[in-house]
């Protein structure tokens, strides 16, 4: 009797154990690169949405956060003169809320996904209309709808993660996009456009 016990709990707990194992998921590694965002106004969804305080969203960028990791990044592992994701995985985009001027150029509202071309210099950053995009291996310039060049500068102290932000223009009337990595900064600035004013009214004579 004890014997066929023993047998019966043996085929349970074994049968238990299959049950939990088929309802185990199979999940993705965690990913190097982690995605982040960055809002303007900063932190936009806790300052705004949960402490309440005034702010009108303008911009969003997403994008993937690789680690420098002991490597010499901008000229060897990201190579000077040759289009760059900005970053890891999926290509970064940046999306206006809001009608914005970058380098005198008038940008409509909507999402565009950024590229980067660094030179030791400088760096050409690109806004693009083609969304959803993985690496830059289907980069297609004719859909470019920005290119401007930005200076370099550099930091003594190293960043380890390739890092965007959004700062308060000192004019007050837009925000500066800063990207760095390494011992490399560079800034774009984004200006706000004027909202259109209503036409007068035609006066009689």
């Amino acid at each position: 009797m004890m014997k066929k016990l023993c047998i019966a709990l043996t085929i349970g707990i074994f049968s238990i154990s299959l049950a939990t194992q088929a309802q185990d998921k199979k999940l993705p590694p965690v990913d190097a690169s982690p995605m982040d965002m960055a809002y303007y106004p900063p932190m936009y969804p806790y300052t705004v949405k949960v402490k309440g305080e005034p702010g009108t969203l303008v911009a969003r960028v997403i994008y993937s956060r690789p680690q420098k990791k002991g490597r010499d990044i901008f000229g060897n592992l990201e190579e000077y003169g040759k289009i760059w994701r900005l970053g890891a995985n999926e290509a970064t985009e940046i999306e206006f809320f809001r009608p914005v001027i970058i380098a005198g150029k008038s940008i409509p509202k909507g999402r565009y996904t950024m590229y980067a071309i660094p030179t030791e210099q400088k760096w050409t950053i690109i806004l693009n209309r083609d969304t959803d995009i993985w690496g830059a291996y289907k980069y297609d310039k004719n859909k470019d709808v920005l290119r401007t060049d930005l200076n370099v500068s550099t930091q003594e102290a190293p960043v380890e993660s390739f890092t965007m932000t959004f700062e308060k223009a000192e004019t007050g009337t837009g925000a500066n996009l800063v990207m760095a990595w390494d011992k490399i900064n560079v800034t774009l600035p984004i200006k706000w456009a004027q909202p259109a004013t209503a036409s007068a009214k035609p006066t009689r004579n």
